[in-house]
């Protein structure tokens, strides 16, 4: 019974091994590589050399373009192998740059073109089922035909799978992801930047670190293309698709180098001239490289580019690490730095160890996109804070000045009030002075004159004029808007009714020219308003009473014309004393001489007062508006 138990626990323990030990006879086997030219594009019978998988033909045959063949010969086991191994998988991590594939002598998979233009499959993963009924018991046979070109990275350049379906699909997924999707994310990210950042330089001219970040991006975009197009077009081969994805590059280190400069504030003018300079150079060298060179040049500035790139990352360091530099400013030269390293490791001046150049590459793309839109978006959403901020500042202050523009107002206003009661009471005063002190001035003379007690009816006839005066005075405001009289005749007939009177009294001859119409004809012209007619009586009356209180004139005329349509004129003369109108002018002259010519400028005529030893002339000219209707 003992020895029962020991035997079940040896076999318990050995079952495992042995299965796994199966299993592992079961994976196949690769047991050759090897690697031949074809000159005609047939499968070569000769010349198979032995290979390292992946294969570049670039370090074994240089300068050569057209067809080779790859043969991979494999075993797997007997009949239980086979059965329990059904589904085997190959898979092919790139192909440069375009070929086919076949198991034993079947086609499994052929790129859409063969001949240029070629299909690009170089950073295309692919896997495929080999079908059971394809397979050989022994050794079977992996043919993988592949066309390049010399100047490009030509051969079986990525990892050849042979495995379980599973194992190789797994594995083709991370291929994809690696060579595949991060691409993908990457050129869908540095298309939004350039597009988003070209809109914000278009909007904010002054910001070209905007400008040169959006051309940044897409000579980016158009790089990352080398990666994800499976064919050459635009272009009609793949060496021109090749010098186009160059020029892309050099582009990219341009722009960069001066995103750079604007982002840092830096001025460096020769430094600038220098990467044009460079950046021409490059790119005709890329486009025009000579014919069976093109390898070579291409690799030269290749590195020249990366080169360039490195030393911008670097003296960007020196740049934001020196002491009153932003946060933004080292975020970016943090950025730069994580890609200089990457750099190193690309142009292998570091070991590369980890495989930071193959694995890293595409992904610090992404981070660099993706941090620099960071930044310039945080430095665009703080320049909107700062113009909200300015904003409210602004609001503010227009408030602050539309009250002090309200109070102003409000000050103006009550001075404008202040005025025009002043200018009210100056009137008022002229009015009396013009009316109620031309009649008193009249009723004194008379009293002087009569020598004795006068009648009481003709001191009722004074007192019942001062009366119409003061009310004329009193009803000033609403004279302003009342019905123009519809002759001059008809305008002057009451003060020349009042005026005659006193006159004849007085014993002064007067005499009283009045035209009969306003106007000659209706296209003459039009009439005064009611107010001009009113300011003229007022005038008129004042001349008269100097004419009453000053002249000493024995005669006086009264004459209203219409000299040229349009103008009426009104004209006052007396055979005075008359006086000295330079030495009144010179005094201030007398408030009925001011009363006078303010009337006429009120109502836009012209005042003229002539004197001398044989009398006195006042005269208004007054030019009526055309078209004004009369009563």
């Amino acid at each position: 019974m003992r020895r029962l138990v020991a035997w079940l626990a040896l076999w318990l323990l050995a079952w495992p091994a042995a299965w796994a030990d199966e299993g592992q006879e079961c994976i196949p086997r690769i047991v050759s590589a090897q690697v031949a030219r074809s000159a005609d594009g047939a499968r070569p019978v000769e010349g198979w050399e032995p290979v390292t998988l992946p294969d570049m033909w670039e370090r074994r045959w240089p300068g050569y373009s057209g067809t080779a063949w790859y043969r991979i010969d494999w075993v797997r086991a007997g009949a239980e192998c086979s059965a329990r191994a059904a589904e085997l998988g190959l898979g092919i991590d790139g192909i440069g740059s375009a070929g086919e594939v076949f198991i034993n002598d079947d086609l499994l998979w052929r790129d859409a073109s063969l001949a240029e233009p070629l299909s690009r499959s170089w950073n295309v993963p692919r896997w495929w089922l080999l079908p059971a009924s394809s397979l050989r018991e022994g050794t079977n046979t992996v043919w993988v035909r592949v066309v390049g070109v010399a100047a490009l990275s030509s051969g079986l350049v990525g990892t050849l799978r042979l495995g379980d379906a599973a194992d190789v699909a797994r594995a083709q997924e991370q291929a994809q992801w690696r060579q595949r999707t991060v691409y993908f994310v990457n050129a869908v990210l540095a298309g939004m930047a350039a597009v988003l950042f070209l809109l914000v330089w278009g909007l904010r001219r002054q910001e070209r670190a905007y400008g040169w970040f959006a051309l940044m991006s897409l000579c980016w975009l158009a790089y990352l293309s080398t990666y994800l197009a499976d064919t050459p077009w635009p272009f009609t081969d793949s060496l021109d698709r090749a010098r186009a994805s160059l020029v892309a590059l050099v582009g990219y280190v341009l722009c960069a180098c001066l995103f750079t400069f604007r982002f840092g504030e830096q001025r460096l003018p020769w430094a600038e001239r220098a990467l044009w300079l460079l950046a021409a150079l490059g790119a005709a060298a890329a486009w025009w490289a000579p014919q069976g060179a093109e390898s070579a040049w291409f690799a030269t500035i290749w590195r020249g580019a990366l080169g360039v790139f490195l030393l911008n990352g670097l003296q960007f360091q020196w740049h934001a690490w020196r002491p009153g530099r932003g946060v933004a400013q080292r975020l970016l030269a943090l950025c730069w730095l994580v890609l200089v390293v990457v750099a190193l490791f690309t142009l292998g001046l570091v070991p590369d160890v980890w495989h930071v150049a193959r694995n890293w590459a595409a992904l610090s793309g992404i981070a660099t996109i993706v941090l620099v839109m960071l930044l310039l978006s945080g430095q665009l959403a703080q320049q909107m804070r700062s113009a909200e901020r300015f904003q409210r500042e602004l609001e503010a202050r227009v408030a602050e000045a539309r009250t002090e523009l309200a109070q102003a107002v409000a000050r103006e206003h009550a001075q404008a009030l202040d005025n025009a009661k002043l200018q009210e009471r100056m009137q008022i005063a002229h009015d009396l002075h013009d009316g109620l002190g031309g009649s008193l001035v009249r009723g004194m003379a008379l009293l002087e004159q009569a020598g004795g007690q006068l009648p009481g009816e003709r001191v009722l006839s004074l007192l019942k004029t001062l009366r119409d005066d003061l009310r004329q005075v009193i009803d000033h405001g609403s004279s302003a808007g009342a019905t123009v009289p519809a002759t001059p005749l008809q305008w002057l007939a009451p003060l020349r009714h009042r005026v005659t009177r006193l006159l004849d009294e007085m014993g002064v001859a007067s005499e009283w020219r009045i035209a009969a119409q306003w106007r000659g004809t209706v296209e003459e012209g039009g009439c005064p308003s009611a107010l001009q007619c009113l300011l003229l009586t007022r005038l008129v009356e004042e001349a008269l009473s100097n004419v009453i209180k000053h002249s000493q004139a024995r005669r006086v005329c009264v004459e209203c014309t219409l000299p040229q349509p349009g103008v009426f004129a009104v004209r006052v003369e007396d055979d005075g004393r008359g006086f000295d109108v330079a030495a009144v002018q010179r005094a201030g002259m007398s408030v009925g001489m001011r009363s006078m010519a303010a009337r006429a400028e009120r109502m836009g005529a012209m005042f003229r007062v002539d004197s001398g030893a044989s009398g006195t002339v006042v005269t208004v000219t007054l030019h009526m508006p055309p078209g004004q209707p009369a009563a």
